[in-house]
C-alpha cells in the first residue's frame, strides 16, 4: 500500500491533556510550532501558548463558525487542538464529516476515560462510557444495572451533584459515585461518594463520573428486552400491551441506525423501545391528542431517550417533510382516511410497515391491505389470570390483527 503523501495533510488534529506542553511528543510540539494557523477551545489555546508563532483562533459560537473557518483554509497548514483523544467524542468526529482522513495528520493523546479508567482500575472494554456534556443526564437511564460500571462525562462543576439526584430519585441512592476532575493536570482530584449522601462542592467543570451502581429495592431498571412492563410506562389506557408490544418489535426487526414513524403513538411505548435496542435507533412519535403528545416527551426522558421526536399533529398530514423511514408503525389512528396509503407512501424501499388493529373497523383495513399488498397477518390472543371469586380463572384481553408489510 503506497503512503499518502505528508504535502496531502494539511489538516493536523493533536490531541491535549491537562498537563499541556509538557504531555505532548516533540513532534506535536514542532507542528504547532510551525504552524501559521492554530484553532482550539480557549483553554488549549492558553496551555498551549508557548508554543504557538502563528495565528492563534479560539472556537467561536456557535461551534459550525469555526468549522467553517477551518474548511476555508483547505489545503494550507492548519493544526487544530483537541481535548484527549480527538475522535472520542472530540473535534475530530465533526471534521471527518468534512474531511477525509487521508488529507489529516492525527496524534491522539489519551481520553479523558481511559485515564479515568487507569485511576480507578477499572477495565475500560467492561465499562459503559457515555458523554453526557451538553447532553440530558437521562440517556444514563438505560444503563442504570445492578454491579455495572459506568463512566460518564458531565457538563460542568454542578453535574455530578446532578447525577446523583437521578440516581438517588431511581432508586440507586446506594450507588458509589467517584468524581475525578481535571485529569491528569496539576489540580486533578478524585473524590468518592455514596450518590445518597453526596455533598461534594467546588467541582471543576471538567470532570467525569464513575458510577459503580448499586440498585435498592424498587430501583428502576429497565431490562433489555423487548415488552418492559406496562407500568414503567405513564398512559392513559392508550398503550400497546406489553406482550403485544414485544411481538411487534420483533415484527418491526429493529436495525442499528433506523428510524422508525409511530403513527398514532399514545404512549410512545413503541417509539422508546424502537430506540432502547440500541443507541444509533431514532424514531418519530406522531400524535395529535395534546396531552398524550407531553406525555411522550416525559416518558421518552424517563427511559433514557430524550432524543425521542414527538410530531404533535394529524396524520397524514402531519407525514408531509418528515424524514424518510426505515420502519413503521401504526398502532393509532390508521383507519382515518389516507393515513395507510400515505404511510405506504413514505416508506423507503426495503422498508418495513407493521399495523395492528382491535377494532372491526382497522381489522378491515388491514385485511384488505393485506389482500391487495401481500405481508403476513397474524391474530394475537392473549389471556391474563384474574381472580373469579375465590379461584382463578383466565381473563381474555381484546384480540390484535397484526399486518407486516415489506416494500419491494
Amino acid at each position: 500500500m503506497s503512503e499518502i503523501p505528508s504535502a496531502q495533510r494539511w489538516l493536523t488534529l493533536i490531541g491535549i491533556g491537562e498537563d499541556g506542553p509538557a504531555g505532548l511528543g516533540d513532534e506535536a510540539k514542532r507542528l504547532i510550532a510551525y504552524a501559521p494557523v492554530v484553532f482550539g477551545g480557549a483553554r488549549h489555546i492558553e496551555l498551549t501558548r508557548p508554543l504557538i508563532k502563528g495565528e492563534a483562533h479560539a472556537w467561536l459560537s456557535p461551534f459550525e463558525k469555526s468549522i467553517e473557518a477551518v474548511l476555508a483554509r483547505r489545503g494550507t497548514p492548519i493544526v487544530v487542538l483537541a481535548s484527549g483523544d480527538p475522535f472520542f467524542y472530540g473535534v475530530g468526529a465533526t471534521l471527518s464529516r468534512h474531511v477525509p482522513i487521508s488529507e489529516m495528520t492525527v496524534i491522539a493523546a489519551p481520553s479523558s476515560f481511559s485515564l479515568a479508567a487507569s485511576r480507578l482500575g477499572w477495565p475500560l472494554q467492561d465499562v459503559t462510557v457515555l458523554s453526557l456534556h451538553g447532553r440530558p443526564l437521562d440517556l444514563v437511564r438505560p444503563h442504570l444495572h445492578p454491579g455495572r460500571k459506568i463512566l460518564a462525562l458531565t457538563s460542568d462543576g454542578q453535574g455530578p451533584a446532578d447525577l446523583a439526584r437521578l440516581l438517588q430519585e431511581n432508586g440507586f441512592g446506594q450507588s458509589m459515585l467517584t468524581v475525578l476532575e481535571a485529569l491528569g493536570g496539576p489540580n486533578e482530584r478524585v473524590s468518592r461518594q455514596q450518590a445518597a449522601n453526596f455533598a461534594l462542592s467546588g467541582i471543576n467543570d471538567l470532570n467525569v463520573c464513575g458510577i459503580d451502581v448499586v440498585a435498592g429495592e424498587g430501583a428502576r431498571i429497565l431490562p433489555l428486552a423487548a415488552g418492559l412492563d406496562d407500568h414503567l410506562f405513564e398512559h392513559d389506557g392508550q398503550i400497546t400491551k406489553r406482550e403485544i408490544r414485544a411481538m411487534t418489535l420483533s415484527a418491526l426487526a429493529p436495525r442499528r441506525g433506523e428510524l422508525l414513524w409511530d403513527i398514532g403513538a399514545g404512549s410512545g411505548s413503541i417509539a422508546i423501545e424502537w430506540m432502547l435496542a440500541d443507541p444509533s435507533m431514532r424514531a418519530i412519535a406522531i400524535e395529535s391528542n395534546s396531552d398524550r403528545a407531553a406525555r411522550i416527551r416525559r416518558n421518552a426522558a424517563s427511559f433514557g431517550v430524550p432524543g425521542l421526536a414527538v410530531v404533535e399533529a394529524q396524520a397524514p398530514h402531519a407525514l408531509t417533510g418528515l424524514p424518510t423511514p426505515d420502519a413503521i408503525f401504526i398502532g393509532g389512528g390508521g383507519s382515518d382516511a389516507g393515513v395507510m396509503d400515505a404511510a405506504v407512501g413514505e416508506l423507503k424501499k426495503g422498508g418495513r410497515l407493521v399495523a395492528n388493529a382491535v377494532t372491526t373497523e382497522m381489522e378491515a383495513i388491514l385485511l384488505t391491505e393485506h389482500a391487495r399488498r401481500g405481508g403476513s397477518l397474524i391474530r394475537i390472543d392473549i389471556a391474563r389470570a384474574a381472580p373469579i371469586g375465590s379461584m382463578t380463572g383466565w381473563r381474555p384481553a381484546m384480540p390484535v390483527t397484526q399486518w407486516s408489510w415489506v416494500k419491494e
